[in-house]
């Protein structure tokens, strides 16, 4: 585990203890059991991909330890609407506040703005997260590898079948992607981020991409600004993508969604 993630792992597990504290699981669990059936995030991405187009989890995220504040005037519904005008299958919110200055307001006002499933991004070390996930109205949620065990992942990956939350399994190299296999989950995301350097590199999905089976949906994650760079992804088998800091920091949204797509000069 790098140290970044490491840090941001400690510090999740550090701050649940007080969250769980204050709201007891079975009381989480109620909420998340009462809570109306999930949009279908899978569903949404394969939809797309069948009608020949590329399927965009689009991402709402105010800052990021490598890329600092990323939109100082952060209104997530706003945003929320703009994607899906360009086009978006998904959307991806960032919940976590330390590093990221998310929260869980940020997913329900965009949630509630626009029809797409929402994916709760934060890092997942506990089941109580995965039901606080759907309880907040999250459609599915993230897995890294890098930052669990396979017992945990397996558990985690468990927890959200159990609330019928699809599920996006995130690697950055072959031994993750090896272990990731082993789970019932249908979204496999490549982090084209070193998460010892932060830097990006897109050959990181090139070279994972054969080595996932036919049968799972391809999701090539961070570096992509270019429709060249979506062209260059798809040719090894990536039409899915998850895309945000590169199209938060244009003043146009939309435009800039529509760019990324190729469908607007």
């Amino acid at each position: 585990m790098s140290d970044i993630l490491a840090e941001i792992v400690a510090r999740k597990r550090h701050d649940l203890k007080a969250v769980t504290a204050s709201r007891p699981f079975a009381e989480i669990d109620a909420a998340a059991r009462r809570s109306p059936q999930p949009r279908g995030f899978a569903a949404a991405i394969e939809a797309k991909l069948a009608a020949g187009h590329y399927a965009l989890i689009t991402e709402i995220k105010r800052a990021s330890p490598s890329g600092g504040l990323i939109r100082p005037v952060f209104d997530p519904a706003a945003i929320a609407r703009a994607y899906q005008g360009a086009g978006a299958a998904c959307l991806s919110v960032l919940t976590d506040e330390p590093y990221f200055q998310g929260t869980i307001a940020h997913l329900q006002a965009a949630r509630s703005a626009v029809s797409l499933p929402v994916l709760r991004k934060d890092f997942m070390v506990d089941p109580y997260q995965v039901a606080e996930a759907r309880a907040i109205g999250a459609d599915c949620i993230l897995i890294i590898m890098a930052a669990l065990d396979d017992g945990l992942a397996a558990e985690l990956a468990a927890a959200a079948a159990d609330y019928g939350l699809d599920v996006l399994v995130e690697v950055h190299d072959r031994a993750e992607l090896d272990r990731a296999l082993a789970l019932d989950i249908r979204l496999f995301g490549v982090n084209n981020r070193n998460l010892k350097t932060l830097k990006t590199d897109l050959a990181t999905t090139e070279a994972l991409a054969s080595a996932v089976p036919s049968d799972r949906i391809l999701v090539s994650e961070s570096g992509l600004k270019t429709a060249a760079d979506l062209a260059r992804m798809a040719a090894v088998g990536a039409r899915t993508f998850l895309v945000g800091e590169s199209l938060l920091r244009q003043e146009d949204v939309t435009q800039a969604t529509l760019r990324l797509q190729g469908l607007a000069a």
